[in-house]
């Protein structure tokens, strides 16, 4: 059925990785979600004021919250979607996050807010009029928000947007939220209780979860994280699929928003191979690279000596070194020049005791002790993958 609709509405609806496409698809999740979640704005706060309850009405401002996200996500898909200028480059896909950042600290307004109704309902307890029209207006609610959970999440699936894939969250929240507060109402009804401000806490610290959790998502991408191991992986093993590229390191993946991700490494070749071979072979892998995984890449040629017994005896006991200082530390570009200065970078973890400028001092002292007339210069680079 979905399909059907996205079909008829989003022309090349399956290319998620066209700019306009992902527009579209915002466009279209965010225009249902401001529909649907003003309707539910307006049937709540009626539940709200026949019942008396603030936990009705709180689940009422906790949906008009969700419209005013969905105005937002309109607004960063929109965003996101204009070309790339001399002021940004790079486009503007990045509004997107921000539009998922902006409705995550919404989400947390409204918790922080119908938090404090709610304590002052627990120690100024009001009774709550449950009637058939409430009771059948949050019913209907309930199906309407998981309607709109399945919704945004396939689109969000599809698109691969944190932005919906938040806004889904919410709407499953919801579902969760509502179902307490009208299970809550009818035991305060029937066994003549008052769960009103406890209901309306509960559902508050439901939505500070949501909201917390979204941000989460959301800030991660803007702040940088590391590529998907398996995508590490595919990379390395596309670029070292011909012969004549001997090991690739420094692997970088700059996200600029879905859709637009950039990425550079280093390719390590034969020193002695012909520089026009090997930067058609580069060049190659830089398209394969973009039409595999969507990814802009440059590749750096590093050339390495090979078949120097003397140059492969240091650089093995460089490696051995290396990992005395971690186990999962590793070298590479190794050098050797006429006046006997070694020249390598190593690589270690993030997570690793030393700090750089240490790891430094003790390599290099290591070397010096072991090989006393070589004059060793150490680059510390720390891994950008898991």
């Amino acid at each position: 059925m979905l399909d059907a609709v996205l079909r008829r509405l989003i022309p090349h609806y399956r290319d998620t990785h066209d700019p306009i496409v992902r527009e579209r698809y915002g466009l279209l999740a965010g225009g249902v979600g401001l529909g649907l979640n003003l309707l539910l704005f307006a049937a709540k706060l009626l539940a709200g004021v026949l019942t008396g309850a603030i936990s009705v009405t709180a689940d009422a401002f906790n949906n008009l919250s969700d419209a005013a996200g969905s105005a937002v996500t309109l607004a960063g898909f929109k965003l996101a979607a204009q070309k790339a200028d001399q002021r940004h480059p790079f486009g503007h896909g990045r509004m997107e996050y921000l539009a998922g950042l902006a409705v995550s600290l919404l989400i947390l307004l409204v918790g922080v807010e119908l938090g404090r109704s709610s304590v002052e309902k627990i120690f100024r307890p009001e009774p709550a009029v449950l009637g058939l029209l409430p009771v059948c207006l949050l019913g209907l609610s309930i199906l309407v928000k998981l309607w709109m959970g399945w919704f945004y999440g396939e689109m969000g699936r599809r698109s691969q947007s944190p932005a919906l894939a938040a806004a889904g969250a919410d709407a499953r929240s919801d579902v969760l939220a509502t179902s307490a507060v009208l299970a809550g109402l009818a035991a305060s009804h029937l066994l003549h209780i008052q769960l009103d401000g406890w209901l309306g806490l509960f559902v508050a610290a439901l939505i500070l979860r949501t909201g917390w959790g979204a941000a989460r998502d959301t800030l991660d991408p803007l702040l940088g994280t590391p590529p998907d191991p398996a995508m590490v992986a595919d990379i390395e093993a596309l670029i070292l699929s011909d012969p004549s590229v001997l090991g690739v390191h420094d692997l970088i993946v700059h996200d600029y928003g879905p859709g637009r991700r950039m990425m550079s490494v280093h390719a390590e070749v034969p020193a002695d191979g012909s520089l026009v071979a090997l930067h058609s072979v580069i060049d190659r892998a830089e398209r394969e690279l973009e039409a595999r995984f969507g990814l802009e890449a440059v590749i750096h040629l590093d050339p390495v000596e090979r078949g120097d017994p003397r140059l492969e005896r240091l650089r093995a006991l460089a490696e051995a070194l290396a990992r005395e200082l971690d186990p999962a530390a590793t070298i590479h570009d190794f050098r050797l020049d006429e006046g006997g200065q070694i020249s390598f970078d190593v690589v270690v973890p993030y997570d690793a005791a030393l700090s750089d400028s240490e790891a430094r001092q003790i390599l290099s002292q290591k070397l010096a002790d072991q090989v006393p007339d070589c004059r060793p210069v150490i680059t510390v680079d720390r891994s950008h993958v898991l």
